[in-house]
């Protein structure tokens, strides 16, 4: 796919396509869609920030609410590193010293009007937040240096920046901060709906094994630990994967107590001790 603006040949992302879906809390869907409604034709789209602990599903309800609304959907991941010109379109160099100029994800997503997901955004520096300031306000645009053009947002393009809350990230600047609303908080999910959530994703584990990891995940929220229901799925694909090889009967009944224990360290097996149940 590409475009041209002002003479200048832009390369597109393709979509994102995942095999994912919302289970449960339907009232952070609910605050998500309202952020990106427009009620009026003086009203603009906001740019909300989705902020939870790692594993909670923050990029998983951003990709569920776009696609409830029929929208392509363009993820960018961010880092420590990630640069201005990695936000909006770099340069590639082809034969005979010609450039390509490639669109990023939030790029691309600005000129086909699509929703674009900045994951972990307080990941970057505030270099690179600054030149996605006027994108986050009324004027809805990009300038790129590196290509010479201004980039002009589709009416029908959505932000939302995914952040978690731990301590190796970035202090958003308050310009940055301000144009950032609302922030969406994002919580471990009830027990019977983490039960859910691991059925979805595991529908081929048994159900004492998802059982066993939702009880497991219960006691260590209540001792206000970070682990989240994407641990849980791991721990549960990889007990059954466990299971499936086990040539002793001891090996079947320590299948979930050794994925704890290589998923998530020595620490948690406290909270898998006061389950003992067996895979067999």
């Amino acid at each position: 796919m590409k475009v041209e603006i002002d003479g200048i040949t832009l390369h597109l992302a393709h979509p994102d396509e995942l095999p994912t879906k919302w289970v449960g809390q339907e009232e952070l869907m609910r605050q998500l869609l309202a952020a990106w409604m427009v009620v009026s034709g003086a009203d603009v789209p906001m740019s909300p920030r989705l902020v939870g602990k790692p594993g909670v599903g923050k990029t998983t309800l951003a990709y569920a609410a776009a696609k409830r609304i029929g929208r392509e959907v363009f993820i960018m991941q961010a880092t420590l590193d990630t640069r201005p010109e990695d936000l909006l379109v770099t340069p590639v160099l082809e034969g005979e010293g010609r450039l390509r100029y490639v669109a990023s994800p939030l790029v691309s997503a600005m000129i086909r009007g699509g929703i674009a997901i900045l994951d972990e955004g307080n990941r970057m520096s505030e270099k690179s937040w600054a030149s996605l300031a006027p994108l986050l306000d009324n004027r809805r645009y990009v300038e790129s240096i590196v290509a010479g053009v201004k980039i002009k947002a589709h009416p029908e393009f959505r932000l939302v920046t995914t952040m978690n809350d731990d301590a190796s990230t970035f202090e958003l600047p308050e310009y940055i901060h301000s144009r950032l609303q609302p922030q969406i908080l994002i919580d471990f999910p009830e027990k019977e709906e983490e039960l859910r959530i691991l059925k979805e994703n595991l529908p081929f584990a048994e159900d004492r094994v998802l059982q066993y990891v939702a009880d497991f995940l219960e006691q260590a929220h209540a001792a206000d630990e970070r682990y989240s229901v994407r641990d849980g799925i791991n721990i549960a694909r990889y007990a059954t994967k466990l299971a499936a090889f086990a040539t002793e009967p001891v090996h079947e009944r320590l299948a979930l107590e050794t994925a704890v224990l290589q998923t998530l360290g020595a620490e948690a097996i406290r909270y898998a001790r006061r389950h003992r149940h067996v895979i067999s």
